[in-house]
């Protein structure tokens, strides 16, 4: 079988992915496909930091800004479009270029897993949104770690919504996600991964960073694009997103805006600690360490030297 060709651009937030990953489409003649968690709803784009038109420069980018912030989705769903993208990309001669830090989406996407093997069981969801609701999330997040670990560091106890859906899945197969992931892969996946991650080595910096675009978020109006959705929706499922789910404490007069900000600041960097220990596990990926590159030039010009040294050009 021909596999196709997809370039992966990933690692933790503000490591620079969406700037380098349309770089890369442009020199290598690609389009992108978003693994952002929650980028694909709409009237968040400050708080889960949306390319602009400016900043795509005319490449077409997917699986962003389609979902109304109270509808579910899962890692089913996203694997399922994007893969749909992938194919529809590589017909017209394109190069799929994978661009985000949701680590569960791009995994399962480049390893073809299946979730069909896994049914929902609405009576189990139940009893478990029941038992949120009288627990309390830190429970949920307790229980799940207690049943799979490896899920609990890679969903935040706020996620309430993904973590029901991982104690579903553990209870229904008797089986960690790692394993279910694993008794997944039924055929071999169609696709010929060359994998960057981007990352700065020196955990300070990259904290600077990150406080400097919660800075930017602020200056861009994140107050008021939070404000909008959370006076307009009733359910949550959208809230689980860093810099929006902050904000709420201090629209119900519990914290000031200043103590929301640094809220968002201490989660944005706990967010990306559990970001580098999922995309750590995979050997394929390819680490640049941007803080050491000459300025954007460099970075790119070690991406291209890792993608030639790869199987998909």
């Amino acid at each position: 079988m021909e596999k196709i060709p997809v370039l992966v651009v990933c690692g933790p937030t503000a490591s620079g992915k969406t700037a380098v990953g349309v770089e890369l489409a442009i020199r290598l003649g690609g389009e992108v496909i978003s693994a952002d968690s929650m980028q694909i709803y709409k009237g968040l784009s400050v708080s889960t930091a949306k390319p602009t038109a400016e900043e795509m420069k005319g490449i077409p980018h997917y699986m962003m800004d389609f979902l109304e912030p109270d509808e579910p989705f899962s890692v089913a769903d996203y694997v399922r479009m994007a893969k749909e993208h992938i194919g529809e990309i590589h017909s017209r001669g394109k190069l799929p270029v994978i661009v985000g830090g949701t680590g569960l989406y791009i995994s399962s996407l480049i390893d073809n897993i299946s979730f069909d093997h896994i049914e929902s069981d609405s009576s189990l969801r139940a009893e478990l949104e029941k038992e949120a609701e009288e627990m309390g999330k830190e429970h949920m997040h307790n229980r799940l770690r207690a049943l799979d670990p490896d899920a609990a560091d890679s969903i935040h106890p706020n996620n309430l919504i993904r973590v029901i859906r991982a104690l579903e899945m553990c209870l229904l197969s008797g089986r960690t996600g790692a394993e279910n992931r694993k008794e997944s892969r039924k055929t071999e996946s169609p696709y010929e991964p060359c994998m960057i991650g981007l990352t700065c080595f020196d955990r300070q910096v990259l904290y600077d960073r990150i406080d400097r675009r919660v800075d930017k978020m602020l200056e861009e109006g994140l107050e008021q694009e939070v404000r909008a959705v959370y006076d307009r929706y009733k359910l949550r499922t959208a809230f689980n997103a860093i810099g929006f789910k902050e904000m709420i404490p201090y629209f119900e007069g519990e914290c000031s805006l200043n103590e929301a900000a640094d809220k968002i600041r201490q989660e944005s960097r706990r967010y990306a600690k559990r970001q580098l220990t999922w995309f750590r596990r995979d050997v394929r990926i390819n680490w640049i360490d941007t803080a050491k590159c000459e300025q954007f030039d460099g970075i790119i010009s070690n991406c291209l030297n890792i993608v030639a040294k790869s199987k998909i050009m």
